[in-house]
């Protein structure tokens, strides 16, 4: 069993719910707002009680979004979990009574249940006179028997249960600012994973209990924050210096450390960054900007956020947030914490601190952050998105290799059927900041805030009907615009469309799988016709039909068959370069007429046989006409 591949998708579940969260919280402020005369005052007190009603049933919310995200948003799951959870507390209630409530922990079991059943009965058959209740259908019959027999096992070991959870809240409270400290340094540690999200659901959620005034408990920090627990809030105050001082602190240092050249670019994209993170606590794009290149800083950054945490326990600071450690976050529920205004002072020296730490770290280990060599992700996202996002899904295996995928903030959350096709250094060569392996075919994939985008422009592209065809670098060297070429027969597109080359080194591999069907007598220029009837045309140099044939040697002939990363031909490197116009090697297809679209990947360096540089999709039309079989 692929224990990490579940947790991740748990984790990411438990996301769902806690969407509601930000409405919740503004709701309780403008509830709480100086609302004068008998009307005005009966609308804040609506407002408030509103807000606080969706904390009275966020366990339903849980059992929902829980369902919801470890099936792919089944309706039936969801629905199913639903009327379960609300079963379950009507039973345990009854029978145990209202001081004894399972909370959010009761909702996440019942969302597991509900999703576990679905995955065993969707696929159903029953006979044929009873088939309407067969497959998913029979999803929510099987969980109202689930829900009553777990109803039974609560009021049987409900007590004991509440008291353990009691006791491991106790023990975890009685720990202090070193808890506070340890939590901190494990949180920062996850969230690369995503697994932060099951840590988080604990405290959060799950530690500590606060009875209302009007009798009724909730169960976690941030409630019990919302709440008016004065207690509350101390395993989420030491996150606000980190998220709206220290990391926009790292993006600056990123920015100031950058190659001036780059440096435009660079601060477009961090400062960008940096005021995301500030205002709403997003904080995967700075922290994944370093995370892959040098892993100790990471460590370090989350020994300092550890720490933070626990300067705040020790300053006695609580605050809250709804969604996360942002200033939205902080100035919206400021009026509910104690001592929140030691945050900002806090935060400022945290700012100093990583401004000139990261700094000095970049320099003196020449740690290639973004803006700092010329292999650094700097490409604006926004235009490019339908033009990688195939070569993306190419470097993923192809479509067929794809089982799930879903986009959260910063990342694809993908499940593939053979991770070995799995192409790291394609997906860093198109923008991925890194891959994460989770192991059994569980990947995540850094993008950045364009992770959605990216998902939706590959789902256009997976359709069983639309056929892709991937291309190779041909060589190593460097991957330029056709119009950069200097000779207009090729930059004007005259013979075909297609990238350009400048190499770095005397050899040409084949581009694609196909058929040699010309080679010209002085070698400098073949043709291969591919499978679908793409014929792709290989131009060494630039007025280079004159030169020594001797400079070329060819280790195919016409007719035979070459696959992709196979050596074609190894030319005089240096004898070429002396005596041809330029070295630009132009890859064309010289019947585009068969293209509906092109993608190419960022023109910079290449490695020879690296994958997914550029691709076409296929007109319709084309298909049926045939490649090498007919031709």
């Amino acid at each position: 069993m692929n224990w990490m591949g579940n947790l991740q998708q748990l984790g990411r579940s438990l996301m769902m719910p806690t969407i509601a969260l930000p409405v919740a919280a503004l709701l309780i402020r403008l509830g709480t707002l100086p609302w004068q005369g008998g009307r005005l005052e009966q609308f804040g007190d609506i407002l408030y009680f509103a807000g606080q009603s969706i904390f009275t049933y966020l366990p339903f919310l849980f059992a929902v979004g829980v369902a919801l995200g470890l099936t792919e948003s089944a309706g039936i799951a969801g629905m199913s979990a639903l009327f379960s959870y609300f079963l379950f507390t009507q039973i345990t209630q009854k029978f145990i009574g209202p001081d004894l409530q399972f909370g959010v922990t009761g909702g996440i079991v019942i969302g597991i249940l509900a999703a576990l059943c679905f995955h065993r009965l969707k696929n159903v058959q029953l006979p044929e006179s009873i088939q309407f209740f067969g497959g998913a259908r029979l999803v929510p019959l099987v969980m109202g028997l689930v829900s009553v027999i777990v109803s039974l096992l609560a009021v049987a070991v409900g007590p004991y249960v509440a008291d353990a959870l009691v006791f491991m809240g106790e023990g975890l409270l009685s720990m202090g600012g070193f808890g506070t400290f340890l939590y901190g340094v494990v949180h920062r540690l996850l969230v690369p994973s995503g697994l932060h999200h099951i840590l988080n659901n604990v405290y959060w959620f799950q530690l500590g209990a606060f009875k209302r005034p009007d009798g009724s408990y909730v169960f976690g920090d941030l409630p019990r924050f919302f709440a008016g627990d004065p207690t509350a809030g101390i395993f989420m105050a030491g996150l606000y210096p980190i998220m709206m001082f220290a990391l926009p602190a790292i993006a600056l240092a990123i920015i100031q450390e950058a190659r001036e050249d780059l440096k435009p670019k660079i601060k477009v994209t961090f400062l960008t960054a940096a005021l995301a993170c500030f205002l709403t606590g997003v904080t995967e794009p700075i922290e994944f900007a370093f995370l892959f290149v040098a892993p100790y800083l990471f460590v370090i950054h989350a020994i300092l956020s550890g720490f933070a945490m626990w300067i705040t326990y020790t300053l006695n600071i609580h605050h809250g947030f709804s969604y996360s450690a942002g200033a939205i976050d902080y100035i919206v529920n400021l009026h509910l914490s104690v001592n929140g205004l030691w945050l900002v002072p806090i935060g400022l020296v945290y700012g100093f601190v990583y401004y000139y730490l990261f700094r000095w770290a970049i320099r003196r280990f020449r740690i290639p952050t973004p803006g700092r060599e010329e292999g650094s992700q700097l490409e604006e996202w926004a235009g490019d998105i339908p033009y990688r996002s195939p070569l993306i899904l190419q470097a993923l295996g192809g479509k067929n290799n794809i089982k799930t995928m879903e986009a959260c903030i910063t990342r694809l959350r993908i499940t593939l059927e053979n991770e070995k096709l799995l192409d790291i250094s394609a997906l860093k060569h198109l923008g991925a900041a890194g891959v994460i392996r989770l192991g059994g075919g569980n990947i995540q994939v850094v993008f950045g805030t364009y992770s959605e985008l990216i998902r939706e422009e590959i789902m256009k592209v997976s359709r069983k009907d639309l056929q892709q065809v991937p291309f190779h670098s041909p060589m190593q060297g460097r991957m330029i615009p056709l119009e950069e070429v200097p000779d207009p027969i090729f930059a004007q597109r005259i013979v075909g469309n297609g990238v350009a080359f400048i190499p770095e080194k005397g050899e040409l591999v084949s581009p694609v799988a196909g058929k040699i069907i010309h080679i010209y007598p002085t070698k400098h220029a073949l043709g291969i016709k591919t499978e679908e009837g793409l014929e792709v045309l290989l131009h060494i140099g630039i007025d280079t039909s004159q030169l020594q044939p001797k400079w070329f040697t060819a280790y195919v002939k016409e007719g035979d068959m070459v696959t992709a990363g196979q050596l074609l031909v190894r030319f005089n490197f240096e004898k070429i370069k002396k005596h041809s116009k330029s070295l630009a090697t132009p890859m064309l297809i010289t019947n585009p007429d068969m293209v509906k679209s092109w993608s190419f990947a960022p023109f910079k360096a290449v490695k020879k046989g690296q994958a997914s540089v550029f691709s076409v999709i296929l007109k319709d039309e084309a298909l049926q006409a045939g490649g090498i079989k007919n031709g």
